[in-house]
């Protein structure tokens, strides 16, 4: 069978967790398309890859429709939603799979795809419980991929539970986990942190975009019992979550932690970054489906404290890669980070080992190898 024709759809243009993965699986797909919603960053980076982008007329700001938002406040938008719906399935006549790669835009190209006949992917970066979405909309994620998807690529065995006990058919799930690739820096992390302005002392560094559900707020009130310990908050509020990050700066004024802590936005060098910090630390409250941030650190050679829920202790080998606190509990964390401190050489097996196994289980070739299998799979079954 020729090479399968696929459309990549995706609803925002901001660079973020689940765009970072795509921008990887379409490496893969030189010549292939991106349906995208609105013109931005992703736009461009597709562009770079070799994909033609097709931008919706109509789709500029659906992103900011919060995730966890009841379906009535979307009421409003349904004009707009139609015509991307209408568009999507336009372009999709012209492909043989059409691949969406978040919830928003899998929602409408399910639509769209009993239209225009094309089978469909839904790559879940999520974790479909109470925590991140509405009941109205798990009962729609759930009874359209169980109706419309031939396949649902998770990252991760938390994210596959959650789907199926939403109601999600377990034999739509196919576990890809995410591939992860840095290139190590050799200088010592004195030097860097000379090379990028940061601090003398203990550090401990934060990657993610700034939202409530990843708990930057815990490490703040974890800080304020750790005196002499710096850090750094590597992120940006994308998805309307503004006043989450004016929160952060104020709750940080408020602690005495204004000199300690340095919000650094958006970062291109994040895994410099990490090589630069004594601690990364992952406080999500909320699970993860994955944690990319994870497998960044155990390749830098960083020590991990993450929190254990969703993803995290898969990935941590359940602790032995790295080191598993209870959720939005400050004084674990704070202890877990004093701990980490304190004795960095006794952690030199467990950074080996947690670099032996993000090297095993994350690569980035990996990856893709197993999302062009999927593809092709569906493809092959389409054509029958």
């Amino acid at each position: 069978m020729a090479t399968p024709r696929v459309m990549f759809v995706n609803h925002t243009s901001a660079i973020a967790g689940a765009e970072l993965v795509l921008l990887d699986v379409v490496r893969r797909w030189q010549g292939a398309t991106a349906f995208l919603f609105e013109d931005g960053p992703l736009d461009q980076a597709m562009q770079r890859t070799g994909l033609a982008v097709v931008r919706s007329r109509f789709g500029r700001g659906l992103s900011a429709v919060k995730r966890d938002a009841s379906l009535w406040r979307a009421a409003p938008l349904a004009g707009r939603l139609a015509g991307v719906a209408v568009e999507i399935a336009r372009t999709a006549r012209r492909h043989d799979v059409v691949y969406a790669n978040s919830q928003k835009a899998f929602v409408l190209a399910a639509l769209a795809g009993a239209v225009a006949r094309r089978p469909l992917v839904w790559h879940l970066h999520d974790i479909i419980d109470g925590s991140h979405f509405g009941s109205a909309q798990r009962r729609l994620q759930v009874t359209l991929a169980n109706r419309f998807a031939a396949r649902v690529v998770v990252p991760s065995a938390p994210a596959a539970a959650a789907f199926t006990a939403a109601g999600g058919r377990a034999d739509l799930v196919e576990i890809v986990p995410n591939g992860v690739a840095i290139v190590r820096d050799p200088r010592p992390p004195a030097a860097i942190r000379v090379a990028l302005g940061l601090p003398d002392g203990p550090l401990v560094g934060v990657f993610s975009r700034l939202a409530p559900w990843k708990g930057q707020h815990v490490l703040l009130d974890a800080l304020a019992g750790l005196p002499g310990v710096g850090a750094i908050v590597v992120g940006d509020a994308l998805f309307g979550e503004q006043d989450y990050a004016a929160a952060l700066h104020a709750q940080a004024a408020a602690l005495g932690l204004a000199e300690r802590v340095r919000f650094l936005g958006h970062r291109a060098d994040v895994p410099l970054l990490m090589q630069a910090v004594d601690v990364m630390v992952h406080p999500s409250v909320a699970p993860e489906p994955f944690g990319r941030t994870l497998v960044e650190a155990m390749l830098a050679g960083t020590p991990v404290i993450a929190t254990d829920a969703g993803a995290a202790a898969e990935i941590l080998d359940h602790g032995a890669a790295g080191t598993l606190v209870p959720p939005a509990d400050a004084a674990a964390l704070a202890a877990a980070i004093a701990r980490t401190l304190a004795a960095p050489d006794g952690l030199a097996a467990q950074r080996a080992r947690a670099a032996a196994r993000a090297r095993a289980l994350y690569g980035v070739e990996a990856m893709q190898e197993a999302v062009a299998a999927v593809i092709a799979r569906v493809a092959a079954g389409a054509a029958r």
